[in-house]
């Protein structure tokens, strides 16, 4: 996303970090700390893919160095963006690995976490419709298809822990430490021999 940023015009960190604000895309990429910024772009220039091209010295205000993407940095970009695109592996996202030991916890508790969840996951999801219903009239269709995204993914995502939500409140869904031992039992196995070397 940096790259991105440069390669649209040379700036500063503090204008990089008020674009990407401006944009939303501070909801796309962690920036709360422009000192992440800056460590992005120590790494970026260690390995050639953006330079320094000027100091802007301005009374009253700390040296402002604008960077800019070199050409090995727009070549890197397009490659990642590209790759990006296409790509569908995992993420190993934490939420998707606690799922898979959600009965870690007892069922009522494990269900009062994922009603935590959802509230929180609604008011982002009315936090992004709102959103995509203030921009502009004349804004076109591309600079929001993030945020198309991510109330899609929201949405989405609601719904899934409603119906997770819907079936421990029944019972359709439950489990105690002696089931687990039983289905432990029956369906897990592992060769515990050690490997040929």
């Amino acid at each position: 996303m940096v790259l991105w940023q440069l390669y649209a015009e040379p700036m500063h960190v503090y204008k990089m970090q008020k674009l990407f604000e401006a944009t939303g895309k501070d909801r796309v990429i962690n920036i709360r700390s422009r000192a992440s910024l800056y460590q992005t772009l120590e790494r970026l220039q260690r390995h050639g893919l953006v330079e320094a091209v000027e100091t802007v010295r301005i009374e009253g205000y700390p040296d402002r160095v604008v960077y800019a993407t070199t050409d090995a940095g727009r070549e890197v970009a397009g490659e990642w963006l590209r790759q990006m695109l296409r790509t569908t592996d995992n993420d190993y996202p934490e939420f998707l690995a606690a799922l898979s030991i959600l009965f870690g916890l007892p069922p009522d508790e494990a269900r009062a976490e994922l009603e935590l969840r959802t509230r929180r996951l609604s008011a982002q999801l009315a936090e992004t419709e709102a959103e995509v219903a203030a921009a502009p009239p004349e804004l076109p269709r591309l600079f929001l298809l993030e945020e198309e995204y991510r109330a899609a993914l929201l949405s989405a995502e609601v719904s899934f822990l409603g119906g997770v939500i819907e079936d421990l409140k029944t019972g359709r869904l439950t489990w105690s430490e002696e089931w687990l031992r039983q289905v432990a039992t029956r369906f897990i196995t592992v060769d515990e021999q050690e490997e040929p070397q």
